[in-house]
């Protein structure tokens, strides 16, 4: 029996050790969790100045064309010509115009007339009817309906005529406002419609005021107000600044770009600049009021979706953003995020929601 004792205790020893070796081998293989760095979530915006591509534009500009068929007889001004409100530009001329008009009169008058004879045979019949039995009550009431009729075709004829002598004004060619003419097509002789649209007489301008046309991304429309001053350069004079003020917003976010038009006027009345004259305007983007910083890293962008990844009690979630102005490090934030929160700084879209994170 105790032989048995003596054979059996060490088999029991090396069983117990087994079993420890391949609780500690199987604890030596368990995977650690993974190790991100963290940052914490800044309060504070970031202000910084963003240049943007812009262009000049004439503040008013036309394209000139013939409001009737006719031949050029004269033209007045030539390319670079300076003019001035209703300055005469160029005459046409057509003859069938002219003697519409004289017909048109004529059959004015003569209407005129016609209602002028029956007006008189009317009140004389009124006067007659006076007397019992002397007019009869039928003709009074034919002659009064045909003074009527002949008071409306006078009428008629009348803003016939008129219609024809505005016509006949089309042949004046006229500046609607004071600008600058840029272009001239057409010369004395060259046959002129106005069913034709593709090339216009005359190009004007105006140069004495200019429009500073820019688009702004998206995500500045809600800092740039009217009245806001903005800087900008031209090609033209190179190293000079020029400032101007924002007096129109679109208003409108183009779908496309995601930016919006906004322009500011400039006096020209030194003529230095003109339209369609290249520019680079500085805009100065104020901090947002309720923005948060946080590393840019920090910011996963997958698509038109932006988001950060935030560690909680050593879990990892993801926030929905939006970005604001950036530095060389920092990005505003706005989102379901509270100052001090932490976020993973070197985000990507590999790292699983609810990983446990371990600090870095």
């Amino acid at each position: 029996m105790k032989r048995s004792i003596i054979y059996t205790l060490p088999l029991f020893v090396l069983a117990a050790c087994s079993q420890s070796e391949k609780k500690e081998t199987k604890e030596n293989h368990t995977p650690a969790a993974p190790t991100y760095q963290l940052a914490a979530v800044e309060k504070g915006g970031i202000s910084n100045t963003v240049q943007l591509p812009a262009q000049l534009a004439a503040f008013e500009e036309v394209s000139i064309f013939p409001k009737v068929n006719g031949y050029v007889k004269a033209v007045l001004v030539d390319v670079g010509s300076k003019v001035q409100p209703g300055q005469l530009l160029m005459t046409l001329e057509a003859p069938e115009l002219v003697q519409a008009v004289v017909q048109a009169k004529e059959r004015y008058a003569k209407s005129k007339s016609a209602f002028a004879i029956d007006k008189e045979r009317y009140m004389r019949l009124q006067e007659a009817a006076q007397t019992p039995g002397a007019v009869s009550p039928l003709d009074l009431s034919t002659i009064h309906e045909n003074m009527e009729a002949d008071s409306a075709q006078s009428n008629a004829e009348k803003a016939n005529w008129q219609m024809q002598e505005a016509m006949l004004g089309y042949l004046q060619v006229t500046a609607p406002f004071a600008g600058v003419i840029k272009e001239r097509n057409v010369h004395p002789g060259a046959l002129v419609s106005a069913n034709t649209k593709d090339k216009a007489m005359l190009e004007l301008k105006q140069t004495a005021h200019l429009r500073l046309e820019v688009d702004i991304p998206e995500k500045l429309t809600t800092r740039l107000k009217e009245n806001d001053t903005v800087s900008f350069y031209v090609n033209a004079l190179q190293g000079k600044k020029m400032t101007a003020t924002i007096v129109r917003k679109a208003g409108n976010i183009n779908a496309q770009y995601r930016n919006e038009r906004i322009e500011a006027d400039i006096n020209n009345g030194d003529g230095l600049l003109a339209p369609g004259m290249y520019a680079e305007v500085l805009i100065y983007s104020k901090e947002g009021g309720q923005a948060l910083r946080v590393p840019k890293t920090a910011v996963v962008t997958a698509g038109e979706r932006k988001y950060v990844l935030t560690s909680k009690n050593n879990f990892i979630t993801r926030v929905d953003v939006a970005t604001g102005n950036e530095s060389a490090s920092s990005v505003e934030v706005f989102g379901a995020l509270q100052p001090g929160d932490t976020v993973v700084v070197n985000a990507n879209d590999q790292i699983p929601v609810g990983q446990v994170a371990a600090h870095g």
